[in-house]
């Protein structure tokens, strides 16, 4: 063998060995032994992997915070919410019951003013007496006691209410009294009608069943005046209410369900926003509304008050402190 080339192969064969790539064939072809590695950690290695460690350390570490920070916050917008929501709640009580008690004040006071102003009378002199007599006797309007929309309907409904007081007619007409009228009963729609023009509260009967015969002959005596052209809506805030009156109105105008509807003769509400819109539907059309409040609503709404027909049943505090004497 050629020394120089000798020379050159153990080069090589140093340069590969150097740089970590393993040589099995020499230049001339010649096998050489395999070569073994060891695996080892560099120190460059493990400094890189303490780093990573402790930047993960460190991220952890703020995301607990991150989460303990989001606790706390969840559990002040949750105390926040609710003693805002308790605080808004007491002043929205108090504000109602506030405007109960003076929607109950201005009624009773309503209830007390004169509706039916008082006439002076002049009395003639001796002298003019004999001349003036028959003149006067010929010119006197008749007195009347009623006023609003019912002034000119005063006979007819005295009339029709004292033919409630005779023995009940149960295989009258629909929309007709099928029952008979006790004389409190009849006095109060006497007011209602006469006195109060068809606009105005009245004393409970003590019970849901006589307030619904005081409606009954109110609904019978308004078809006698206005035949189809008016609508009796009832508000009661409670469905079991409601299923009291249908029944009753049911019981004592020989009704059946499908009298009772938006198209129907008698509407039945639970609040009273639904009732003014239907009201105000219908005097668009040109139609009457008939408004009844159970006894068992503690306030009435102030829209209610500017339709031309409404009756409200109010209750003493005996009959709101006890439902159980509605029924």
């Amino acid at each position: 063998m050629n020394p120089s080339y000798g020379n050159k192969w153990l080069l090589a064969a140093k340069q590969q060995n150097y740089f970590g790539i393993p040589q099995y064939i020499n230049p001339a072809g010649a096998t050489l032994p395999k070569a073994t590695f060891k695996a080892v950690d560099e120190p460059w290695q493990q400094l890189a992997l303490q780093e990573l460690q402790q930047k993960r350390a460190e991220l952890q570490a703020e995301i607990n915070v991150l989460e303990s920070r989001k606790t706390q916050l969840e559990a002040e917008i949750n105390n926040h919410f609710v003693g805002n929501a308790d605080g808004i709640s007491r002043r929205v009580k108090g504000f109602h019951d506030y405007l109960t008690a003076a929607l109950q004040d201005l009624a009773r006071s309503v209830e007390q003013l004169p509706l039916i102003p008082e006439t002076v009378t002049l009395q003639p002199s001796p002298l003019d007496q004999s001349s003036t007599s028959s003149v006067a006797a010929e010119q006197a309007p008749a007195p009347s006691t009623a006023i609003g929309i019912f002034s000119d309907d005063a006979d007819l409904i005295i009339e029709r209410l004292n033919t409630f007081k005779n023995n009940p007619d149960f295989s009258a007409e629909p929309w007709q009294l099928r029952r008979s009228l006790d004389e409190n009963s009849m006095q109060l729609l006497l007011r209602w009608f006469l006195e109060q023009g068809g606009r105005g509260a009245q004393p409970s009967g003590g019970s849901r069943n006589r307030n619904v015969l005081v409606t009954a002959a109110a609904v019978a005596t308004l078809g006698e005046l206005y035949g189809d052209r008016f609508q009796t809506l009832v508000l009661a805030g409670e469905p079991e209410r409601l299923g009291d009156w249908r029944r009753g109105l049911q019981d004592c105008l020989g009704l059946t369900r499908e009298d009772f509807g938006p198209n129907s003769g008698v509407v039945l509400f639970e609040r009273h926003e639904a009732l003014v819109e239907r009201a105000d539907r219908l005097e668009e059309r040109g139609e009457l509304p008939f408004i009844v409040i159970d006894a068992a609503e503690a306030s009435v709404a102030i829209p209610i008050l500017q339709f031309p027909l409404w009756l409200v049943f109010a209750a003493d505090p005996a009959e709101l402190n006890n439902p159980e004497d509605l029924l």
